[in-house]
């Protein structure tokens, strides 16, 4: 049974899909916001700390449920109990995590491996302390009557992909299927929407499951008047396939890493977002409210899908949460090799364990359930433009 959430919209929320894209792009295309108001749980809880540690997190977008856990951490107070005074920075178009941590304005940033590690091989001393996402969300999705239900159909069709980096899980799993992606397909260009694919201008289309895909069934089909079903698609699941590339993970620089007492600051950061992520897990309405209350541009509907979509990426954590699975790792590393974005594999410092093993051994004394293992994702229901 679908979950009725019955909650009042906030005013003046976003309509629909493409104003709330419009929105997130003016968002981005200025210089990122900052979450840096204390809640009045972080204030209560800042009060047994004899003193404070300022630190900064970049992540890779605007405010969304994509990134709900470190939102959540800051308005319940977590980041505060742990002594840290966290400024939440948002990415967007002109910025990128990597380098505004690799430049020192930022402790720690919110990326996925590939674009870190290539930023890694070009000088920069990044380093994943914690692999937050352990699972894939990459999708190609099609129409229902393209023909389209395997990788090897996408032979002869124009295919679209968004680029900048998040081609390579895709064209690995085409090249392995047979398919070479610039001799028989037609690659385009793709906005961050469905746009070219809800007007039949590319045969398939890239999305995630927690965002673009949530896009297309929040699209009313003008034929009938009514929402588009699943069963008006072809999803193609690139984590299904087995081609799984990590996505969100948790960097800090190597140097600042050097020192024991900024280790101990990484440990209390991880520790404090794990547990944002836990309580996302476990009160989904509340920590949609926490984002929505931090200025995301799309609507209630669209947030809640895509933090149920965004759970099924983080729990179960089998080994823990935020902890490295060496295999994944080794299969992202691999298609960033074969796609050429990567010359070498990174060395054994490109990602350690240590720090988020600490933070999970402190959660558990503290009675948290750090692997998830009987988290049951819930069933949304698609609103119209998200709202």
């Amino acid at each position: 049974m679908a979950l009725q959430l019955w909650r009042t919209p906030r005013k003046g929320r976003p309509a629909t899909i493409a104003t709330a894209l419009t929105a997130v792009l003016l968002a981005a295309s200025a210089c990122g916001g900052m979450s840096d108001t204390p809640s009045e749980s972080a204030a209560e809880a800042a009060k047994n700390c004899e003193s404070t540690t300022k630190v900064r997190v970049v992540l890779q977008w605007v405010a969304q449920a994509q990134f709900a856990g470190y939102y959540a951490a800051k308005e319940k107070g977590y980041y505060a109990e742990e002594c840290l005074d966290v400024t939440i920075q948002e990415g967007g178009v002109n910025i990128v995590p990597q380098q505004v941590l690799s430049a020192g304005n930022a402790e720690f940033a919110v990326s996925h491996v590939t674009k870190t590690m290539v930023t890694r091989e070009q000088g920069a001393n990044l380093v994943n302390i914690g692999q937050v996402f352990q699972r894939g969300a990459y999708l190609q999705v099609a129409w229902a009557d393209s023909g389209i239900k395997a990788l090897t159909d996408l032979k002869g069709k124009k295919v679209g992909s968004w680029g900048y980096g998040n081609e390579l899980v895709l064209f690995a799993a085409m090249k392995d299927a047979g398919v070479d992606p610039s001799r028989d397909t037609e690659i385009i260009q793709q906005p961050f929407d469905m746009s070219l694919l809800l007007r039949r201008e590319i045969d398939a289309g890239q999305a995630k499951t927690y965002n673009e895909y949530a896009q297309l069934l929040e699209t009313k089909n003008p034929k009938t008047g009514k929402l588009y079903q699943p069963s008006d698609f072809s999803v193609i699941s690139l984590q299904d396939a087995g081609y799984t590339s990590l996505e969100d993970g948790i960097y800090a620089r190597g140097d600042w890493l050097g020192e024991q007492v900024n280790q101990d600051t990484a440990v209390k950061f991880l520790k404090a977002s794990y547990r944002g992520w836990g309580y996302c897990r476990d009160d989904l309405a509340g920590c949609v409210d926490i984002v929505l209350d931090n200025g995301s541009a799309l609507g209630q509907g669209h947030q809640t899908w895509m933090l149920n979509e965004i759970n099924k990426l983080i729990w179960p954590a089998t080994k823990g949460v935020g902890m490295m699975d060496q295999a994944a790792w080794d299969q992202t590393i691999k298609i960033a090799i074969g796609g050429g974005v990567l010359k070498n594999v990174p060395d054994k410092d490109a990602f350690r364990t240590d720090l988020s093993q600490r933070a999970n051994d402190e959660l558990k004394a503290d009675g948290f359930d750090v692997s998830g293992t009987s988290y049951t994702p819930q069933t949304v229901t698609i609103t119209e433009g998200g709202k």
